[in-house]
């Protein structure tokens, strides 16, 4: 009996032992991924070794403008489009945002089509993500002020020129929650957006370390309260797509977007009111429509934005919808 007793005791104490550890593990796992998540990327001057608008032969002005909040400043470029008449105020504007840790200079393809097609551009870089230190980073918090912050910037140099706005990836789902907040976003594209923060999360953590999936996913929102100041409930475009309607929405997603599954998408489209089109590519990646047919991705963009922006007067409200 004492023996047993000796031996249960062992076999209690190593179970103990096992269960911090795995315990202590999955909490150094989370805090890893919190980290990799928020941390700013540091001020090199290779960060400025982009292509720019001059080398599209495209003018353009580098901005700089605050975010929503006044916490810090934005760097941008305005591509301005003077129309045949030769006026100086642009007949439309369209902002576009990058993914995350991604910069301004990804756009400049879609950007030149849609300066020939007529529009002034603000291409932005989401404060720390692009050329720029920020500390920390987030997916979607903070960078939602960064692109209403745009939008005072831009409504304030066109006058009364629309307003529309493209995103890609983070930058899509950033653009979804600016538009619901702010009517002056009058159209929105958004290429390969996710619809949940958690979501993402998890998608990511299920593919890095599978069978510590779920613990994880719960320890990482806490964790993000306390490193990064918010939580993922705070970043759910799918809560928010709905209010953007009566004002149109294209979704696109490649069928092949393994960054960002195309359910992401799929559950938005469902959530969202009309007028609504889902634009899904065959066999696209993340954000690589535009790659597959350049051609016919810039024509669907620039005839949507055509349409939304030409054929409805401008709206001059801001942050007419919140969070909760």
């Amino acid at each position: 009996m004492p023996r047993n007793r000796t031996r249960s005791r062992r076999i209690l104490a190593a179970t103990g032992a096992l269960g911090a550890l795995t315990g202590a593990g999955l909490f150094s796992l989370a805090y890893f991924f919190v980290e990799m998540l928020t941390r700013p990327e540091p001020d090199e001057p290779s960060q400025n070794f982009t292509f720019t608008p001059w080398e599209l032969d495209l003018p353009f002005t580098e901005v700089t403008f605050p975010d929503a909040s006044g916490a810090h400043m934005l760097r941008g470029w305005w591509i301005d489009h003077i129309g045949a008449d030769g006026g100086a105020a642009p007949r439309s504007v369209i902002i576009a945002s990058s993914g995350y840790r991604r910069n301004k200079s990804d756009m400049l393809g879609i950007g030149k089509w849609l300066y020939r097609a007529g529009h002034t551009l603000l291409l932005v870089d989401f404060y720390g993500h692009g050329v720029g230190y920020g500390s920390p980073v987030t997916l979607g918090f903070h960078e939602v002020d960064d692109l209403l912050g745009a939008v005072d910037f831009a409504a304030a140099r066109a006058g009364q020129a629309p307003i529309g706005a493209i995103g890609f990836s983070m930058g899509a789902a950033v653009t979804i929650m600016a538009a619901a907040r702010d009517q002056r976003i009058r159209a929105v594209v958004a290429d390969s957006p996710f619809a949940t923060h958690r979501a993402i999360a998890y998608d990511a953590i299920h593919k890095a370390v599978p069978l510590a999936a779920v613990p994880l996913i719960h320890l990482l929102d806490p964790m993000l309260g306390w490193r990064a100041g918010y939580h993922f409930a705070q970043v759910e475009p799918l809560r928010e797509v709905a209010h953007i309607a009566p004002r149109p929405l294209l979704l696109i997603h490649g069928t092949a977007d393994q960054t960002v599954p195309p359910y992401h998408s799929a559950q938005l489209y469902a959530a969202a009111a009309e007028p609504k089109t889902f634009w899904q590519i065959p066999g696209a990646a993340h954000c690589g429509g535009y790659f597959v047919d350049r051609l016919e991705y810039c024509r669907r963009v620039a005839d949507f934005f055509a349409t939304a922006l030409h054929s409805t007067p401008p709206v001059t409200v801001r942050q007419t919808h919140a969070l909760d």
